[in-house]
């Protein structure tokens, strides 16, 4: 019997009270279903829920398959060896005491002679060559990731949960783990941002406020799907809003027939010649008719309301992002920056970047890529003078903004809307809420504290601070802008830098987001 995973009637809440997801089903088969949706959404408890590290406050999860699961980011224990992942250090120690002669009879009968070179073919696959008993503390967080999806792989589940398994890769470890799913052929669910990686998927989960929606084939096979879902409920909304318009014309029409007819029964009845109870039996009546067709275009106009409303709702999940912005005014011919001979680093004795060179002329864009470890962030920090340079000079132009992983810019003690008044400190109220609703921190959103926001809404929040003033800096820097982010936040942060027409440098992995803003030049470090 083919291994299966079903959600029935499944109900979660945050201890804070907060619904994710109500009356939830679903079913997995042995296929790559990629999980995707909004931050905040329920991505990740749900794949707790399936994996057993939750139990459901409603509901059930039943699982007819070995499911082994990879998180986003798990700091290692003390002493914690890749031998540990893999669940084999007491037989990798039988086989050490057998190498040495020091093994019984018994012991040797049960030695697994194969195990140390099937570790590392798994190893391998995932690009990496290291021995079993290398301490996971010694390796960078990319390499952990690959050595944690490599024993995953080597227990022989029947289905893998993987949460964001590419992030903080670099593209030799995302192009490994694409291919390690491209010939994966047992189920998979995997959550992540990663388009490559979701066009190995067999279908897409989509999570919304409406609940889950499934659909067949990859992500572009999704996208195309739901170009489609948005015209049908753009079509619907236009016709809900029509059928509201015509009701209130045809509401308003009954109206003013119904207080003509009153006119005219006020009339008669003061020219007199009609019997009182006649009179009476006419109000009756008109009271009557008058009441029963307010209450019928009331329900009517009720029921328009409601279409209207779901509509609309399905229109703004679906709905792309796009904004507008203000010129930065830099010119094609300008000199943004300048570095000649630079290096640096945090080891004055082992400085990771040596002899670099670069010059940005008028709104080029950069992309600086380079394996993990290869010192991007560095170089950032050494072009912008956060960091001093051992050796040469990097000169800055033009004024600019950094947006680093942690979107450091923004004060976590004041809210959204205080932070664009502290950056951009002559922009009026109006200007303000206005900027912040172009990123969707409208009304009281913009006044949340910004200690309350997600990754994602972190991110956006930047954006706003920095591209939303008045006049945007003509030089912007951002470093792997894309990590930890869900589809909505990317399509925001492509939107925004679709709009900016100044000078880009962006240090990413993300080959996808790198051809979505027109990366003109790469610099491989």
């Amino acid at each position: 019997m083919p291994a299966s995973i079903s959600l029935s009637n499944l109900s979660w809440s945050t201890p804070d009270g907060r619904t994710l997801f109500t009356d939830l089903s679903l079913q997995f088969g042995p296929v790559r279903t990629g999980l995707v949706g909004r931050n905040g959404t329920g991505k990740t408890t749900l794949l707790k829920l399936i994996g057993g590290a939750l139990s459901p406050a409603r509901g059930a999860v039943q699982a007819k398959a070995r499911i082994a699961m990879l998180r986003q980011s798990v700091q290692p224990a003390p002493g914690e060896t890749i031998a540990a992942l893999f669940d084999a250090e007491a037989p990798l120690a039988l086989l050490r005491r057998a190498e040495a002669g020091a093994a019984s009879a018994e012991e040797l009968a049960e030695a697994d002679w194969t195990l140390e070179a099937r570790m590392a073919a798994g190893l391998a696959e995932l690009g990496l060559a290291v021995p079993p008993e290398t301490p996971l503390a010694e390796l960078s967080g990319g390499e952990r990731t690959r050595a944690m999806l490599a024993a995953l792989v080597f227990s022989e589940p029947d289905f893998l949960l993987l949460d964001e398994p590419t992030n903080n890769l670099d593209a030799r470890g995302r192009e490994a783990v694409r291919q390690l799913l491209h010939r994966w052929r047992r189920g998979a669910i995997v959550v992540s941002h990663d388009r490559a990686l979701l066009e190995e998927m067999d279908a897409i989960v989509e999570l919304t406020s409406l609940g889950a929606a499934r659909y067949g084939g990859n992500w572009s096979q999704y996208r195309a799907q739901k170009q489609t879902e948005l015209e049908a409920a753009e079509h619907d909304l236009a016709a809900a809003e029509k059928r509201l318009t015509e009701i209130g014309r045809k509401t308003q029409e009954v109206r003013e027939k119904q207080a003509q007819r009153d006119a005219h029964g006020r009339a008669k009845k003061a020219k007199g010649g009609t019997p009182r109870i006649l009179l009476g039996a006419m109000k009756d009546n008109a009271e009557k008719t008058g009441g029963e067709n307010a209450r019928a275009a009331e329900r009517r106009k009720t029921d328009a309301y409601e279409d209207a409303a779901k509509a609309r709702e399905k229109v703004e999940v679906l709905q792309p992002f796009s904004v507008t912005l203000a010129p930065t005014g830099l010119h094609a011919g300008r000199k943004v920056l300048e570095a000649e001979g630079l290096s640096g680093g945090y080891d004055a004795a082992r400085p990771v970047i040596r002899d670099f060179s670069l010059t940005v002329t008028g709104p080029e864009r950069i992309a600086i890529t380079g394996p993990n470890g290869a010192g991007k962030t560095t170089l950032l920090k050494l072009l912008t003078g956060e960091l001093t340079p051992q050796a040469g000079e990097a000169r800055l132009h033009v004024d600019h903004a950094v947006l680093d992983q942690q979107v450091s810019l923004i004060d976590r003690g004041i809210s959204v809307a205080e932070n664009f008044r502290r950056l951009n400190g002559h922009a009026s109220e109006t200007a303000c809420r206005a900027a912040l609703a172009r990123f969707r921190f409208r009304a009281e959103a913009a006044l949340q504290g910004a200690d309350s926001l997600s990754g994602g809404e972190m991110l956006r929040a930047g954006l706003a601070c920095v591209l939303g003033g008045e006049r945007p800096p003509p030089l912007l820097l951002l470093d792997e802008p894309t990590n930890h982010l869900d589809m909505e936040s990317i399509g925001i942060l492509e939107a925004g830098l679709a709009a900016y027409d100044g000078a880009l440098i962006a240090v990413s992995h993300d080959a996808a987001f790198l051809e979505a803003v027109g990366i003109e030049r790469r610099v491989e470090i």
